[in-house]
């Protein structure tokens, strides 16, 4: 019987066949090199035929020049990859090492988003080999390990790991058991630098590593007004970075680094290229004795269109004394306009072609508008940026409360596996960065609200709160716990704390209901009915907060308006009844959940 033919160049085998060995294939021990463009998708949106030249000269050159000097060969390129194989890796350590500096003399006359940055993985493994390429599951690790490497950074599994010299052939840092995709159990990977007098590893940080988008606020000008006043534009934009600079959702160019755009007329394009700014704030100031008015615009600087404008008025000593809330309202306006600008931008664009700080605030706002395609968009945006961005721990973070609040919203039944899913991407994300704040509050949130564990919860918000004392979100949720634990004089403190550290965050809804969650815990129920309104006003779909609501209305006496909640709850929630209540809610056996229990019942609510 013949054999069935060898192979074509574009199969590659992922497990060891009798199939393959009577192809003839031999099998050889060999480092595996893989190499790729970081954001090479965006980089060629941006300029294919200049992304196509660079890269086909750098191929020619490592394929001249570097793997022949050390011992490599060149197996193939991709439009955004290299594959070379070795038989040492001490030289294919060298060999990554002098590839990713091909790029650093043409970096340096190119803006920081033109630049071109590679990583690299390399894995030792027993492979199949002809003449034209290389196959095996040895193969796919390399390149599953290249994805955990930043920018300008190589990592190494186990096996290349021991064929390594600490100190001569390497330096070498161990980044722990990581998780790969497609593959069970986690790997063992190193990092890897060059050998120096002082060997330390930068980690890569040629890709923007803050998930934020970026606003540049260029003084205002001034246009006559009040002797004395001539300076109040420059003032005016010092107020307004200064507030700007306290959210959690916007990166804000320093004011030394604009100052030179007020005194000049600039193209939009050119204030990107010099600053990195997705976003930028200009405008006109008019001040007359006492009063000032301020016109202002908000541009897109990647699509040249204005966001937002605003004309706005105020008292000119008040707003420097906190007496007039003129900067209040502008900063509301910027950030309420920069969410929605990149939460268009992320519905409607594919997932490769977005930049990271959108797919993070897209997924982030989409995950909270509640509706079901909605919340699974954020699941799609998560996973591809999780993808994108493996050694950055937010994703994971974010990827563990959306399977909390998928079981909040009644889309999940099974808790269990939602906990389990939801723990696997915070420990992913402190496996990455083990003071990550946003993921030990993330973890908390699954102790509490799906696992049951209140003391686990206490124990990841305190922690979170001791590595950044001002992260809203711990306290927000710090403070949801202490309502569950019928302690709500501490529970009113905390999300009072929450809401003074984020007043214009863009999720503001979700902070106003469980604030109004511990207001009931207090039995402040006035102030839980005001809480609730105000977050319905913004979110009339979020079941937890018509759910306090109705509680609010009960005890208050107003029984026809809490029926008239029940009903709105019903359409979202239809199988709501008490006993589903105390089945999903995290303080069924405290205090509150049985007055809250009773609210429903007295307003006719099905056992």
């Amino acid at each position: 019987m013949t054999p069935p033919p060898p192979p074509s160049d574009t199969v590659h085998l992922n497990a060891l066949t009798d199939e393959a060995l009577a192809w003839g294939l031999p099998r050889r021990q060999k480092v595996v090199l893989v190499m790729d463009l970081v954001e090479s998708v965006r980089l060629m949106a941006a300029n294919e035929a200049a992304v196509v030249q660079r890269w086909h000269a750098f191929v020619q050159h490592a394929r001249a020049q570097v793997l022949p000097a050390r011992h490599g060969r060149h197996v193939k390129s991709l439009g955004d990859g290299l594959l070379a194989e070795f038989d040492s890796a001490p030289e294919a350590v060298q060999a990554a090492h002098e590839l990713h500096h091909y790029f650093d003399d043409s970096n340096r006359s190119l803006p920081p988003d033109q630049q071109f940055h590679l990583r690299a993985g390399l894995n030792a493994a027993q492979i199949y080999v002809d003449a034209i390429d290389i196959y095996g599951s040895g193969v796919n690790l390399a390149a599953r390990v290249a994805s955990l490497a930043g920018p300008g950074e190589t990592t190494v599994t186990a096996e290349v790991h021991d064929l390594l010299t600490a100190g001569l052939d390497a330096d070498l840092e161990d980044l722990g058991e990581c998780y790969l995709k497609h593959i069970a159990q986690p790997v063992r990977v190193w990092r890897v630098g060059p050998v120096g007098p002082a060997p330390v590893i930068q980690q890569g940080d040629a890709t923007p590593q803050d998930l934020r988008p970026t606003i540049a606020v260029i003084p205002f000008a001034a246009q006559g007004g009040e002797a004395g006043h001539e300076m109040l534009g420059e003032a005016l934009a010092d107020e307004v970075i200064a507030a700007l600079s306290r959210t959690s959702e916007l990166h804000v160019i320093s004011r030394l680094s604009t100052t030179v755009f007020g005194q000049r007329t600039q193209p939009i394009a050119d204030i990107r290229h010099h600053l990195g700014a997705n976003y930028v704030l200009s405008g006109t100031c008019r001040s007359s004795q006492t009063q000032v008015a301020l016109f202002v615009e908000l541009t897109d600087t990647r699509s040249g269109l204005v966001v937002w404008a605003e004309q706005l008025r105020g008292q000119v000593q008040g707003i420097f004394l906190d007496d007039d809330d003129l900067i209040a309202r502008l900063v509301a306006g910027i950030t309420s306009s920069v969410m929605s600008s990149e939460l268009e931008r992320g519905r409607t664009q594919a997932l490769p072609t977005l930049e990271s700080h959108t797919l993070l605030l897209s997924a982030v706002s989409l995950m909270h508008r509640l509706s079901r395609a909605d919340f699974e968009r954020a699941k799609a945006m998560l996973d591809h940026l999780a993808e994108r961005m493996p050694r950055h721990p937010l994703p994971h973070a974010s990827l563990a409360q959306w399977h909390v609040l998928k079981v909040q919203q009644g889309w999940a039944t099974d808790r269990q596996l939602q906990a389990r899913l939801a723990l696997d991407s915070t420990r992913r994300a402190l496996d990455i960065r083990p003071d990550c704040a946003a993921a030990m509050t993330a973890e908390g949130f699954v102790h509490v609200n799906l696992l049951r564990d209140p003391d686990a919860g206490m124990q990841s918000y305190e922690q979170a709160l001791q590595i950044n004392p001002n992260d809203s979100v711990a306290w927000l949720l710090k403070g949801t716990l202490h309502a569950f634990r019928d302690e709500g004089a501490a529970a009113v403190a905390d999300t009072g704390r929450a809401l003074n550290l984020s007043p214009l965050d863009p999720l503001k809804y979700f902070y106003d209901s469980l604030a109004a969650t511990a207001a009931l815990a207090a039995q402040d129920y006035k102030l839980a009915h005001t809480l609730a309104l105000r977050s319905l006003r913004a979110n009339r779909t979020h079941t937890s907060t018509l759910r306090a609501l109705i509680v609010a209305q009960a005890m208050l006496g107003d029984t026809v308006a809490a029926r008239e909640t029940v009903a709105q709850l019903h359409q979202l929630e239809p199988d709501f009844s008490v006993s589903s209540f105390l089945a999903k809610s995290a303080s069924n056996m405290s205090e509150l959940g049985q007055r809250c229990a009773q609210a429903f019942r007295l307003v006719g609510v099905s056992e």
